[in-house]
């Protein structure tokens, strides 16, 4: 039996394709860690501390009282503008925008709750993580947009009409 494409009148293949979707979040979660972990160096050279993953996973390291913390902050809000522009090229669907940015957002969660052996429980990486959380998605979703609503050139299709 052949799998039949279904389309919903719209331009987009709509059949769930799992494999599709899970290398997707891999490459999300490769290119978000990345780009965190490459910000993080930046910062941590800039403040003259010391290079650890403590400040990729451990939640009290998310402070504002010196300038190690607002550091890491900062490289948390710049990461989560790549994430938008890497929503954009990977996933490219406004709608599953706000899908990929908790799944980047959860398995961090899970990521920093293992590293630290305990649930996060501090204020500052909460509101951190939200309001990074909202930037990648809405951003995204921003991006994304621009790129669906763009006009489809109709003289590519092949038959001109002539008045």
């Amino acid at each position: 039996m052949s799998k039949i494409k279904k389309f919903s009148g719209s331009f987009r293949y709509t059949q769930w394709d799992p494999c599709l979707i899970i290398s997707q979040i891999v490459a999300m979660q490769s290119v978000m860690y990345l780009s965190l972990s490459l910000l993080v160096a930046i910062m941590q050279d800039l403040t003259g501390s010391t290079r650890t993953l403590d400040h990729l996973f451990e939640y009290h390291e998310l402070h504002i009282v010196d300038n190690e913390g607002r550091a890491v902050i900062l490289a948390f809000v710049f990461n989560a503008v790549i994430g938008a522009f890497a929503l954009w090229m990977i996933v490219g669907r406004t709608k599953l925008c706000l899908d990929f940015s908790c799944t980047y957002h959860g398995l961090h969660l899970i990521a920093c709750w293992y590293y630290n052996g305990s649930f996060p429980t501090t204020f500052s990486w909460w509101t951190l993580n939200i309001a990074c959380g909202a930037i990648m998605c809405v951003a995204g979703e921003f991006l994304c947009l621009r790129t669906e609503l763009q006009a489809i050139p109709l003289s590519n299709i092949g038959a001109k009409v002539d008045l």
